[in-house]
């Protein structure tokens, strides 16, 4: 009887001991793991001739951020003496079932226009740095650039953001020289769930962490006026309506463009007198305003009707969208009317980046495009003085639609 109790506390230490080893070694190999910055993404809070803001996470949440930059491209400058070091605001996250991770967001100032720059992010410890990646600050006076128009990549599982990859690959192939991406909302299909948003910016990241990526809320990004988890991945600008959640809405210049970037998804009132605050006093030669529901699109989201007056009231010049899973183009219009070319808005939705896409809604008076080819859509828009240029493809490389507005 003695013996059998004695073998029994044996083998009890014995896979205690054996458990204790396993936990240790996933611990430290956690440990290493989590030091190494994850969803890393570029965008802009200021201005994008002299500065460059920055967002990563870390699966260690006890991690301090920091960002180290230098002009040029040769990554050896990082590893200088006096090589420039920006710290980051370093909080901690709640990603569910009892995990926390690290949120890093920094911005870099009082950098020079139209120069190359190369940077890494991390804990300034061996091991713990992102990959070296190089950006290039707005030029003064740049009248000709182009950025890439996405929407809804709103995967679930690591095969739906493969797809968004794929169709982001091919915009760069196509448009290679692209000064930044506006994405029109519904990144992921679930905010809450962290390994889409692993996926979202690991697919993207040889483009994301050079490239900035400016995102509009989506229904799939901000759920019951909760955004938190969505704005969290970025470091965007403080200047948008009272009331809003901070980073789902904004605004910001580029070139001879003003862009706005509107929610959807909450306090339509309070934006409504933000927009026009903010329309009154842009000087720039273009308006363009991106948003997620869109107002001209198949089917139209009558709370935002307010905004349309605005939209007409100051002339805005396109509107970018998203939501519906299907390409529309509207003609110019202006008071619920087509009108002649360069005296309305025209409205555009550029079907999906993802795999879901819907059936085709019934076609409306406003449309001079409309379709479903259950193919990803990307466009690229470019802007050359006076005159802008929109051209659609699909995600095989084959263009789909294109117009230009004059002023």
């Amino acid at each position: 009887m003695n013996v059998s109790r004695d073998i029994y506390w044996i083998v009890f230490v014995c896979i205690l001991l054996i458990a204790g080893v396993v936990v240790i070694q996933w611990l430290q190999a956690d440990g290493k793991a989590s030091t190494i910055p994850k969803s890393l993404v570029t965008t802009w809070k200021e201005d994008p001739r002299t500065s460059r803001a920055f967002t990563w996470y870390t699966e260690d949440p006890t991690i301090q951020g920091i960002v180290q930059i230098a002009k040029g491209t040769d990554a050896a400058d990082l590893n200088a003496e006096g090589v420039s070091v920006w710290s980051a605001v370093s909080t901690v996250i709640d990603t569910g079932k009892g995990k926390q991770q690290g949120v890093h967001k920094a911005e870099v100032t009082g950098l020079e226009s139209g120069t190359e720059y190369i940077y890494r992010v991390g804990s300034g410890e061996a091991g713990g740095w992102s990959q070296p990646a190089i950006f290039k600050t707005e030029e003064d006076d740049i009248k000709s650039f182009t950025w890439i128009n996405v929407t809804d990549s709103q995967g679930e599982v690591e095969s739906d953001f493969d797809y968004w990859g794929k169709v982001l690959d091919q915009a760069f192939r196509i448009f290679p020289d692209s000064r930044f991406i506006v994405h029109n909302g519904d990144l992921t299909e679930e905010p809450e769930d962290e390994a889409g948003w692993d996926y979202f910016f690991n697919k993207a990241e040889k483009w994301v962490s050079r490239i900035p990526l400016l995102p509009v809320t989506g229904n799939h990004d901000e759920i019951n006026e909760d955004a938190d988890r969505f704005t969290s991945h970025f470091n965007l600008p403080n200047n948008g309506a009272k009331d809003s959640n901070p980073g789902t809405t904004y605004s910001i210049d580029y070139g001879n463009a003003h862009f706005v970037f509107l929610n959807t998804e909450s306090n339509i009132k309070g934006q409504k007198k933000w927009l026009r605050e903010d329309l009154k006093k842009n000087t720039k030669e273009w308006t363009i305003v991106a948003i997620h529901r869109p107002a001209y699109g198949g089917n139209s989201y009558e709370k935002i009707e307010d905004w349309v007056k605005v939209f007409d009231e100051f002339g805005v010049d396109l509107v970018l969208q998203g939501h519906n899973h299907e390409y529309s183009r509207s003609f110019p219009l202006k008071n619920g009317k087509i009108v002649n070319e360069g005296q309305g808005t025209v409205y555009v939705t550029t079907n999906t980046t993802g795999p879901k896409f819907n059936e085709k809604k019934s076609d409306q008076f406003y449309q001079a495009m409309h379709f479903q080819n259950n193919k990803g859509m990307f466009a690229g828009i470019t802007i050359q003085g006076g005159m802008l240029t929109y051209q659609a493809y699909d995600v095989e490389g084959q263009k789909l639609d294109e117009f230009t507005l004059e002023h």
